[in-house]
Protein backbone atom coordinates (compact mmCIF):
# COMPACT_ATOMS: atom_id res chain seq x y z
CA UNK A 1 0.00 0.00 0.00
CA UNK A 2 1.65 3.50 -1.04
CA UNK A 3 0.08 6.46 0.00
CA UNK A 4 1.00 9.62 -1.14
CA UNK A 5 3.16 11.72 1.89
CA UNK A 6 1.81 14.89 1.34
CA UNK A 7 -1.58 13.55 2.52
CA UNK A 8 -2.92 13.79 6.33
CA UNK A 9 -4.31 10.28 7.25
CA UNK A 10 -4.78 10.35 11.17
CA UNK A 11 -5.84 6.72 12.82
CA UNK A 12 -7.23 6.74 16.72
CA UNK A 13 -7.13 3.26 18.31
CA UNK A 14 -8.50 3.04 22.05
CA UNK A 15 -9.53 0.06 24.19
CA UNK A 16 -8.90 -1.15 27.42
CA UNK A 17 -5.81 -3.26 28.98
CA UNK A 18 -4.33 -5.98 27.19
CA UNK A 19 -7.26 -5.67 24.06
CA UNK A 20 -4.70 -6.21 21.36
CA UNK A 21 -4.61 -2.10 20.33
CA UNK A 22 -0.89 -1.60 20.88
CA UNK A 23 -0.13 -4.72 18.47
CA UNK A 24 -3.03 -3.61 16.44
CA UNK A 25 -1.56 0.07 15.80
CA UNK A 26 2.14 -1.16 15.72
CA UNK A 27 0.91 -3.52 12.52
CA UNK A 28 -0.97 -0.94 11.16
CA UNK A 29 1.84 1.30 11.54
CA UNK A 30 4.41 -0.97 9.66
CA UNK A 31 2.23 -1.68 6.71
CA UNK A 32 1.27 1.87 5.89
CA UNK A 33 4.04 2.97 6.94
CA UNK A 34 2.30 5.42 9.50
CA UNK A 35 4.12 7.56 12.58
CA UNK A 36 2.97 5.33 15.52
CA UNK A 37 2.72 6.36 19.25
CA UNK A 38 1.11 5.07 22.18
CA UNK A 39 -0.38 7.22 24.67
CA UNK A 40 0.29 4.49 27.44
CA UNK A 41 3.70 4.75 27.69
CA UNK A 42 3.58 8.44 28.15
CA UNK A 43 2.05 8.47 31.60
CA UNK A 44 4.43 5.66 32.49
CA UNK A 45 7.32 7.93 31.35
CA UNK A 46 5.87 10.64 33.45
CA UNK A 47 5.59 7.87 36.27
CA UNK A 48 8.81 6.58 35.84
CA UNK A 49 10.43 10.02 36.69
CA UNK A 50 8.24 10.61 39.27
CA UNK A 51 9.58 7.82 41.46
CA UNK A 52 13.39 8.74 40.19
CA UNK A 53 12.30 11.75 42.14
CA UNK A 54 11.60 10.17 45.28
CA UNK A 55 7.69 9.80 44.24
CA UNK A 56 7.15 13.57 44.53
CA UNK A 57 5.12 15.55 41.67
CA UNK A 58 3.38 18.75 40.81
CA UNK A 59 2.36 20.75 38.01
CA UNK A 60 5.51 22.34 37.27
CA UNK A 61 7.48 18.88 37.72
CA UNK A 62 5.34 16.82 35.27
CA UNK A 63 5.56 19.94 32.78
CA UNK A 64 9.12 19.94 32.74
CA UNK A 65 9.27 16.02 32.35
CA UNK A 66 6.46 16.40 29.38
CA UNK A 67 9.29 18.57 27.53
CA UNK A 68 11.87 16.21 28.21
CA UNK A 69 10.51 13.26 26.44
CA UNK A 70 11.84 12.14 22.98
CA UNK A 71 10.43 8.78 21.16
CA UNK A 72 14.32 7.41 21.92
CA UNK A 73 13.48 7.67 25.95
CA UNK A 74 10.10 5.96 25.59
CA UNK A 75 12.12 2.91 24.26
CA UNK A 76 13.44 2.02 27.95
CA UNK A 77 12.66 -1.20 29.65
CA UNK A 78 12.08 -0.06 33.16
CA UNK A 79 8.61 1.35 31.81
CA UNK A 80 7.38 -1.79 32.61
CA UNK A 81 8.34 -1.72 35.80
CA UNK A 82 5.33 -2.80 37.97
CA UNK A 83 5.96 0.01 40.40
CA UNK A 84 5.87 2.27 37.34
CA UNK A 85 2.28 0.43 35.88
CA UNK A 86 1.25 1.33 39.28
CA UNK A 87 1.74 4.81 39.62
CA UNK A 88 1.03 5.68 36.20
CA UNK A 89 -2.51 4.84 36.40
CA UNK A 90 -2.64 6.84 39.87
CA UNK A 91 -1.26 9.86 38.10
CA UNK A 92 -3.15 9.55 34.86
CA UNK A 93 -6.64 10.97 37.28
CA UNK A 94 -4.97 13.71 37.43
CA UNK A 95 -6.24 17.03 35.42
CA UNK A 96 -3.10 18.57 34.71
CA UNK A 97 -0.81 15.32 33.85
CA UNK A 98 -3.63 14.95 31.34
CA UNK A 99 -3.43 18.15 29.91
CA UNK A 100 0.34 18.30 29.81
CA UNK A 101 0.33 14.84 27.90
CA UNK A 102 -2.48 16.20 25.64
CA UNK A 103 -0.53 18.99 24.24
CA UNK A 104 2.13 16.47 23.79
CA UNK A 105 0.19 14.02 21.73
CA UNK A 106 -1.53 17.44 19.95
CA UNK A 107 1.88 18.04 18.80
CA UNK A 108 3.31 15.03 17.48
CA UNK A 109 -0.08 14.57 15.71
CA UNK A 110 0.15 17.58 14.28
CA UNK A 111 3.66 17.58 13.02
CA UNK A 112 2.65 13.67 11.69
CA UNK A 113 0.96 13.34 8.41
CA UNK A 114 0.21 9.86 8.69
CA UNK A 115 -0.40 8.52 11.83
CA UNK A 116 -1.59 6.10 14.22
CA UNK A 117 -2.10 6.58 18.18
CA UNK A 118 -3.21 4.27 20.68
CA UNK A 119 -5.01 4.93 24.05
CA UNK A 120 -7.99 4.85 26.45
CA UNK A 121 -9.29 8.74 24.73
CA UNK A 122 -8.27 9.27 21.81
CA UNK A 123 -11.06 8.98 19.30
CA UNK A 124 -13.10 11.17 21.96
CA UNK A 125 -10.56 14.10 23.50
CA UNK A 126 -7.18 13.59 21.49
CA UNK A 127 -8.51 13.37 18.14
CA UNK A 128 -12.14 13.58 17.90
CA UNK A 129 -11.38 14.28 14.30
CA UNK A 130 -9.21 11.29 13.53
CA UNK A 131 -9.66 9.51 9.56
CA UNK A 132 -10.71 6.52 10.99
CA UNK A 133 -11.34 5.34 14.92
CA UNK A 134 -10.90 2.31 16.16
CA UNK A 135 -11.89 0.59 19.50
CA UNK A 136 -10.86 -2.83 20.61
CA UNK A 137 -12.28 -4.93 22.89
CA UNK A 138 -11.51 -8.68 23.93
CA UNK A 139 -13.10 -10.84 26.65
CA UNK A 140 -11.49 -10.84 29.89
CA UNK A 141 -9.86 -14.42 29.99
CA UNK A 142 -8.56 -13.69 26.84
CA UNK A 143 -7.07 -10.89 28.21
CA UNK A 144 -5.53 -12.36 31.30
CA UNK A 145 -3.71 -14.70 29.66
CA UNK A 146 -2.39 -12.61 27.29
CA UNK A 147 -0.75 -10.17 29.98
CA UNK A 148 0.48 -13.15 32.23
CA UNK A 149 2.10 -14.00 29.05
CA UNK A 150 3.86 -10.68 29.39
CA UNK A 151 4.51 -11.02 32.65
CA UNK A 152 5.93 -14.62 32.42
CA UNK A 153 8.52 -12.57 29.99
CA UNK A 154 9.79 -10.19 32.91
CA UNK A 155 10.17 -13.65 35.58
CA UNK A 156 7.02 -12.38 37.25
CA UNK A 157 5.66 -15.08 39.73
CA UNK A 158 1.78 -13.65 39.43
CA UNK A 159 -0.50 -15.78 38.63
CA UNK A 160 -3.71 -16.03 35.80
CA UNK A 161 -6.31 -15.34 38.98
CA UNK A 162 -4.34 -12.05 40.81
CA UNK A 163 -3.88 -11.01 36.83
CA UNK A 164 -7.76 -11.21 35.64
CA UNK A 165 -8.53 -9.70 39.16
CA UNK A 166 -6.17 -6.74 38.34
CA UNK A 167 -7.36 -6.12 34.85
CA UNK A 168 -10.59 -6.12 35.88
CA UNK A 169 -10.03 -3.38 38.81
CA UNK A 170 -8.22 -1.23 36.00
CA UNK A 171 -11.07 -1.54 33.48
CA UNK A 172 -13.53 -0.23 36.00
CA UNK A 173 -11.89 2.44 36.74
CA UNK A 174 -10.67 3.29 33.01
CA UNK A 175 -14.39 3.30 32.38
CA UNK A 176 -15.79 5.29 35.49
CA UNK A 177 -13.06 8.05 36.07
CA UNK A 178 -13.61 11.57 35.74
CA UNK A 179 -11.18 12.64 33.95
CA UNK A 180 -11.35 11.55 29.98
CA UNK A 181 -12.72 7.93 30.93
CA UNK A 182 -12.55 5.08 28.11
CA UNK A 183 -15.64 5.21 25.90
CA UNK A 184 -16.67 3.84 22.48
CA UNK A 185 -17.23 7.32 20.79
CA UNK A 186 -19.75 7.44 17.67
CA UNK A 187 -18.40 6.53 14.32
CA UNK A 188 -15.81 4.16 15.64
CA UNK A 189 -15.35 0.67 14.31
CA UNK A 190 -15.40 -2.03 16.97
CA UNK A 191 -12.67 -4.67 16.95
CA UNK A 192 -13.33 -7.91 18.70
CA UNK A 193 -9.94 -9.47 19.04
CA UNK A 194 -11.47 -12.31 21.73
CA UNK A 195 -10.27 -15.17 18.94
CA UNK A 196 -8.23 -13.19 15.88
CA UNK A 197 -4.65 -14.33 15.89
CA UNK A 198 -1.93 -12.14 14.60
CA UNK A 199 -2.41 -12.82 11.15
CA UNK A 200 -6.19 -12.88 11.28
CA UNK A 201 -5.65 -9.26 13.18
CA UNK A 202 -3.29 -8.27 10.16
CA UNK A 203 -5.96 -8.86 7.39
CA UNK A 204 -8.57 -7.08 9.07
CA UNK A 205 -6.70 -4.25 10.24
CA UNK A 206 -5.46 -3.96 6.34
CA UNK A 207 -8.93 -4.00 4.87
CA UNK A 208 -10.49 -1.82 7.23
CA UNK A 209 -7.47 0.97 6.65
CA UNK A 210 -7.69 0.15 2.56
CA UNK A 211 -11.38 0.68 3.28
CA UNK A 212 -11.01 4.11 4.76
CA UNK A 213 -8.23 5.29 2.69
CA UNK A 214 -10.38 4.04 -0.52
CA UNK A 215 -13.50 6.58 0.42
CA UNK A 216 -11.08 9.24 0.86
CA UNK A 217 -9.51 8.58 -2.36
CA UNK A 218 -5.80 8.76 -1.13
CA UNK A 219 -3.02 7.11 -2.52
CA UNK A 220 -2.72 4.28 -4.91
CA UNK A 221 -3.86 0.45 -4.09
Amino acid sequence: MKITKKIKFKISADGSSASGKTTASKLIAKKFKMRFLSSGILYRFCALKTIENNNKYNEKLIKKIVKSITLKKLDNKKLYNPDVTRLSSIIAKKPFVRNALKSFQKNFIKKSGLVVVEGRDIGTKIMPDADLKLFFTCSIKEKAKRRLKEFKKLNSSINLKEVKKALKLRDFHDKNRKESPLLFTKGAVLVDTTKLNLTQMRVKLKNLVKKEINKKKYGSL
